[in-house]
């Protein structure tokens, strides 16, 4: 059974990922891991890429767990006017890396890792609670066909090519697990939306070639857990399950930090 896809949010206002009853594979994460940045042949460089409505800054909780342990870590400040300008601004931040990276990417991030993954710098890809598109596929044809019940975050009608998220309704819906003055703050400060970046469609996807893992946000009403779970499926990467909504970079940064530690300890032994 295939994956649901979303109705059209520009016609309707409604955008919810379809239901899928398929299982994924729960991992613990257990006590804080040792830094493997220092490992003989380890990976190192870690790349973060932030997803729509927000910008790079949500990562700083992560960024400081990871520096904390020996990595380098860049952060992605993308437009996100259209995915092809969003995948050469994370290209760019590739090779700025000395060696190979790990790739992560929230939300509309994962698309832009799916595509921007197949640079030879990237060694692996972490997806958090992200969308994984195949090839020919876009967030948009992604989110065609709700399923009935799903949750339906609140995006406005497109302004002059660009979406927003009602203001009020922001917090309930993206970051419900966050302290409400920083979840409010995130709600005024948000950064318009690219029809064209929410249109963009991947031409290969990175998946298909590198390890993946992905963090499921289990009380996300963004991109609803199953279907996170189906996407995570048929990429075929490694799965943890986090309490936590759409913001869960932000809520449980040490848990988000921990998958990344966890395919960077893979890679390593992988290597070995």
């Amino acid at each position: 059974m295939g994956m649901a896809s979303w109705t059209s949010a520009l016609r309707t206002r409604r955008i919810a990922l379809g239901f899928l009853p398929i299982a994924a594979i729960t991992l613990g994460f257990g006590e804080a891991q040792m830094s493997y940045a220092g490992t003989a042949n380890g990976v190192k460089n870690v790349v973060l890429v932030h997803g729509g409505f927000v910008d790079g800054s949500g990562w700083e909780g992560v960024y400081k767990i990871l520096k904390k342990d020996g990595f380098s870590v860049t952060i992605v400040q993308n437009p996100t006017l259209s995915l092809v300008g969003d995948v050469a601004v994370t290209k760019r931040a590739l090779a700025a890396q000395g060696g190979q990276a790990i790739l992560v990417g929230h939300s509309y991030g994962g698309a832009v890792i799916t595509e921007a993954g197949n640079d030879p710098n990237v060694a692996g890809l972490v997806y958090i609670a992200a969308f994984a598109p195949d090839k020919g596929e876009s967030v948009a044809s992604l989110i065609k066909e709700p399923a009935p019940g799903a949750p339906v975050p609140p995006i406005m009608p497109p302004q002059d090519g660009f979406l927003f998220l009602d203001k009020a309704k922001f917090p309930a819906s993206f970051a419900a697990d966050v302290a409400p003055d920083a979840a409010a703050f995130m709600a005024d400060a948000q950064v318009p939306w690219g029809l064209e970046a929410l249109n963009g469609a991947v031409t290969e996807p990175a998946w298909r070639s590198k390890p993946s893992w992905y963090l499921v946000a289990t009380s996300d009403r963004m991109i609803p857990p199953d279907a996170q779970r189906a996407m995570s499926k048929r990429t075929g990467a490694t799965v943890v399950e986090v309490k936590g909504s759409h913001a869960v970079y932000v809520s449980q940064p040490r848990e988000v930090a921990h998958l990344i530690e966890q395919a960077a300890r893979s890679l390593t032994l992988a290597a070995k």
